[in-house]
């Protein structure tokens, strides 16, 4: 389930439980609406909204680490092809078909992850994109150093190649995010708790509904945005393309 779909149902169960306070205030016997009954359920709604504040807080440092991570190691691995990149073109004109390879797999790869399109990241997981790393290192190893300057930069290419192959493989176990479900439906059950009091403790009119509503809708919005950067891959919040373009402008020069 997307990142929208599961803000509408917060949104749906939240709001819900809102109107659902509303309506229960109306049929509950007038004692048990007195100021001891609210002032009891009050504080027992800011003990689990002190909880709640807690858990999303939790989950938006989870989130925002998740992001903060998979942006570093994609931008080191734009700098280790470019890095890869240098190397090959001080190696000599032997490397050239080389270089043009490595330059066509990353602006494939760089035009999947930059693209709205999510087939297109399903396509960077296939066994010929997860090979083509190991292409360019079979490749490395065909040429046949003429001295030890060209033995270093072969050598220090097939370290890059292998880190760019282990970076490559931690991104896209993390693409899919960090924040497990059970937890994110224990915040939910309890602002469907913390709504039902609210609209128990307010008295029934449009204002009080508009406000839940709006109230409702923030924290549907604020699931959604942790969703979104825990999934930086794909969705409306993602990884800035700029450096990786900028890394490709770099290739082959």
């Amino acid at each position: 389930m997307g990142s929208s779909a599961i803000a509408l149902v917060v949104f749906a169960c939240v709001f819900s439980s809102a109107i659902f306070g509303l309506y229960l205030r109306a049929v509950l016997p007038e004692h048990h609406l007195g100021d001891a009954s609210l002032g009891m359920v009050k504080l027992a709604t800011g003990l689990i909204a002190t909880m709640a504040a807690l858990v999303l807080g939790l989950l938006i440092s989870s989130a925002k680490g998740s992001f903060d991570r998979i942006n570093s190691e994609l931008v080191e691995n734009a700098a280790r092809i470019v890095s890869l990149d240098r190397m090959l073109a001080d190696y000599g004109p032997e490397a050239r078909e080389l270089r043009e390879q490595i330059k066509r797999d990353y602006t494939i790869k760089v035009e999947a992850l930059t693209s709205d399109d999510a087939t297109q990241l399903e396509k960077l997981q296939t066994p010929e994109s997860i090979g083509a790393m190991e292409a360019i290192q079979a490749r490395l190893w065909r040429l046949a150093p003429r001295d030890d300057a060209q033995r270093g930069l072969r050598s220090r290419a097939l370290q890059i190649t292998g880190e760019l192959a282990s970076t490559r493989a931690l991104v896209f176990l993390q693409k899919d995010g960090s924040i497990p479900m059970p937890l994110l439906a224990v915040l939910v059950s309890w602002l469907v708790i913390i709504f039902a009091a609210f609209g128990l403790c307010a008295p029934r009119n449009y204002t009080t509904v508009a406000a839940l509503f709006v109230c409702s809708l923030c924290a549907s919005g604020a699931i959604f945005l942790i969703l979104e950067i825990d999934r930086p891959l794909d969705g409306f919040i993602r990884i800035p393309a700029a450096p990786l373009r900028a890394a490709l402008a770099h290739l082959g020069q």
